[in-house]
């Protein structure tokens, strides 16, 4: 039910919850900000803990049917797939259309690339990949383990590494716990992502981009994630990019040629297929433990 009203609906354009959240951490960074690695740590508890705990009181204390629409809206405000294809369609339609300039301002919007350095296919592409993890798979995985609470948290720990998990001199220490927490429950969910994709596509392919390149990324997750979804598509994409000014060489992921307009869609149809995917084995799970349980 989430996952259709996130395919119908998107994200709220209005009151999204994310957006007061943003405003919390922004006054606890404000109120309690040392750049040492223990208060970084106890802001996350400050902003993670309360929210985690209001809601497993209320699954446990509502009944069954409140409890249930509680789980589907938290589900709802997890997920982030249709705002994957409300970003990056128009980047390829932009493309499609010879608007580089226009197509380079609308990823600035996705990826912290510099605008004028960016090439528009290659960076919509990895951040479509990526961020099927982060925004669809992660919030279904932790929905799965804990209901609407599981959720809940991780997408509050990923709207706080996007916050904090930077490798500069403000966030080196402050920033430490959340992007460390965030790559604790992004580990299991990431590779299960991997695995998905690979399955979808070029599955050898995929499977050795896995192994031999995922190691070499900065992220322990991404790197699994974009690897095999490169693979998976028979791409290449990492090298180097813009950053504030500053050119950094990442490592190369993938097997073949730079991505062009029309693989963005090829990307999003593979997060897409990979949805239907879980989904299945979700409905088909829940089918044989209520067979189980009545035999």
């Amino acid at each position: 039910m989430a996952a259709l009203l996130d395919a119908g609906l998107g994200e709220p354009r209005r009151w999204h919850p994310l957006v007061g959240f943003g405003r919390c951490i922004s006054k606890v960074e404000s109120r309690i900000y040392q750049p040492t690695r223990r208060r970084g740590a106890l802001a996350v508890a400050i902003l993670l803990l309360p929210l985690t705990a209001l809601t497993l009181y209320l699954q446990m204390r509502l009944p069954t049917w409140a409890s249930l629409i509680l789980d589907i809206s938290l589900l709802y405000f997890a997920l982030g797939h249709r705002s994957l294809h409300d970003h990056a369609r128009p980047i390829a339609a932009a493309l499609a259309a010879g608007d580089q300039q226009q197509a380079q301002q609308l990823t600035a919007r996705i990826v912290s690339r510099d605008s004028a350095a960016i090439e528009p296919a290659p960076a919509a592409t990895e951040s479509i990949l990526e961020n099927g993890s982060d925004g669809v798979f992660g919030p279904l995985f932790w929905f799965v383990v804990a209901g609407g609470a599981g959720a809940l948290l991780y997408r509050l720990a990923n709207t706080l590494d996007a916050s904090w998990g930077y490798r500069n001199v403000r966030y080196m220490q402050f920033g430490w716990a959340a992007a460390r927490f965030d790559d604790l429950l992004n580990w299991p969910s990431a590779r299960l992502t991997a695995l998905s994709y690979a399955l979808l596509g070029k599955t050898r392919a995929a499977l050795h981009c896995w192994r031999t390149q995922a190691p070499a990324w900065d992220s322990p997750n991404a790197g699994p994630v974009m690897a095999a979804g490169a693979g998976a598509l028979g791409l290449r994409i990492g090298g180097a990019a813009r950053y504030a000014g500053e050119w950094h060489q990442r490592p190369v992921l993938g097997d073949g040629l730079a991505p062009q307009a029309q693989d963005i869609e090829r990307a999003l149809r593979l997060v897409r297929h990979s949805l239907v995917l879980w989904l299945a084995v979700a409905v088909l799970t829940e089918a044989l433990i209520a067979w189980h349980l009545h035999a």
